[in-house]
């Protein structure tokens, strides 16, 4: 049986709003999880700022670190930085020195 006019036949139409229905749905699912559920746009420019944070203090340790290493590669070379260090930390004075303090 042809159909020659320009409506379909009934179980076009339904299969039609069928489908139609399921896309709606589909589309409402997807916008509800890219805005409000897991790994939605809010929690990924969260996760975003805490891994800035996360970067930046990782650095600053990093830098802290390696000037750690500098200093006890300084230690482990000489008495002459070990000398410096305890002549600005704890005010020490070789003997038979003089010492000399400029009040202003």
């Amino acid at each position: 049986m042809r159909f020659s006019g320009r409506n379909p036949p009934y179980r076009s139409r339904t299969a039609i709003k069928t489908l139609i229905a399921i896309i709606i749905l589909l589309i409402v699912h997807f916008q509800y999880r890219l805005w409000l559920g897991d790994a939605s746009v809010s929690q990924i420019s969260d996760y975003r700022e805490r891994l800035d944070t996360l970067t930046k203090e990782a650095q600053e340790k990093k830098e802290r670190n390696d000037s750690l290493y500098a200093e006890v590669l300084d230690l482990r070379r000489g008495l002459e930085t070990i000398e410096e260090r305890a002549r600005y930390e704890l005010g020490m004075i070789k003997e038979n020195e003089t010492f000399f303090q400029v009040l202003e």
